[in-house]
């Protein structure tokens, strides 16, 4: 098994909660972290229809025979049992008492937020990091080649081509999934959605021109991305607010929380098809800011991510908060350094304050650099 550097946190948190609940998509490798981190823990599956029906039906019963150390899987398909749970742990009151596991973060949070609020540490799991990878000598070399396969567990587990998993996926997220949070008829216009949406990554997101395109109303565009947000297929990166006497573009981009996902409903087949693909440098911008959320979500930080973007056209990739702190990056798909790479960058730390130490950029080149205008960073030597 690859190491999980999310681990020591559910560990901590384990020791002071009642109930750790791990949430992230279908597939990012929950269950089997659990599993191996409370092997002496008894492990329930709500996704059984037989223990789906156990639990709702005679939730009392459930937990009499789930009353300590339980790892519960699925755990959102029956939002009722919550509200028992918190009963439970409230009269046992130790610690550790319960592993929750939950793809569907809308309803999840909901039943938490009803019934779990202060009983329940919340992490999330996303597919492999770059780190992770590496660490278990698994990372593909080429920086086309990790775009192109992505990052999902199963992928390097069971040595299968992304061609054969992503499509897969989507079959199987859209058939199952999509039916239960949505009341969808055409399901083939919902996939035809999500294709629509691969193809606007990194770009501030139209829903107009989406409605138009998918042949839906603006309210369901909205309804639909909620429900990618929701299972962690898409994210919303938004913009920084913060304007500095400029007007700002406050409309927010699109991202993908997977790029072999991505690749995959954009029809690309091989990583070398990335070389002369219009979205490559959405894509490898997309890589790069996931490995900025996966190393926050890994340390069980919640990430302060933005990108900042004004009416003239200057833009910087991505803004990272911490505390008082902000941290400016460009992103650059090309592996040659240039000195126009800073333009944006220097024109936004001069307008913001943020000094030159705080702003780099990262670029595909091998070499690392402390240039005249700032650093710049190598992608395949950071995360």
């Amino acid at each position: 098994m690859i190491d999980r550097i999310l681990s020591s946190k559910i560990k901590q948190l384990g020791s002071k909660f009642p109930i750790v609940t791990l949430t992230g998509p279908r597939q990012s490798g929950k269950s089997t972290l659990l599993k191996n981190l409370y092997p002496d823990y008894k492990y329930v599956s709500l996704e059984n229809p037989d223990m789906r029906a156990f639990a709702s039906e005679d939730p009392n019963g459930f937990l009499k025979t789930y009353d300590n150390h339980v790892i519960i899987d699925e755990a959102e398909r029956v939002p009722s049992l919550f509200s028992y749970l918190q009963t439970h742990v409230d009269a046992v009151n130790e610690e550790g008492m319960y592993m929750l596991a939950g793809s569907r973060n809308f309803h999840l949070m909901a039943a938490i937020d009803q019934s779990l609020a202060g009983r329940t540490a919340v992490l999330k799991l996303l597919p492999f990091s770059r780190k992770e990878l590496h660490e278990a000598n698994l990372l593909p070399a080429e920086i086309n080649h990790q775009i192109f396969k992505g990052f999902y567990p199963r992928i390097y587990d069971k040595d299968i081509a992304p061609t054969d998993y992503y499509p897969s996926y989507i079959t199987t997220y859209v058939e199952r999934d999509v039916r239960v949070m949505l009341n969808v008829a055409d399901l083939a216009r919902f996939t035809r959605f999500i294709r629509l949406c691969a193809g606007r990554i990194g770009q501030l997101l139209n829903k107009a021109n989406l409605a138009t395109e998918s042949g839906i109303t603006i309210p369901t565009v909205e309804s639909w991305l909620s429900v990618l947000e929701a299972s962690y297929i898409i994210y919303r990166l938004e913009p920084n607010f913060n304007n500095y006497n400029k007007r700002i573009v406050k409309t927010p981009k699109l991202y993908f929380y997977d790029t072999g996902l991505a690749c995959s409903l954009l029809g690309i087949t091989t990583p070398e098809q990335l070389d002369t693909h219009f979205l490559r440098g959405g894509l490898f911008e997309n890589l790069v800011i996931n490995q900025f959320i996966k190393d926050s979500l890994n340390h069980g930080i919640t990430p302060d991510l933005t990108f900042w973007r004004d009416s003239t056209g200057i833009e910087v990739d991505l803004v990272k908060t911490s505390g008082l702190e902000q941290h400016g990056y460009e992103i650059k798909s090309g592996s040659t350094y240039n000195p126009a790479f800073f333009d944006s960058l220097n024109k936004w730390g001069t307008l913001s304050g943020v000094p030159e130490s705080m702003r780099a950029v990262i670029y595909s080149g091998d070499a690392s650099l402390k240039t005249s205008n700032g650093e710049v960073i190598s992608f395949a030597s950071t995360f």
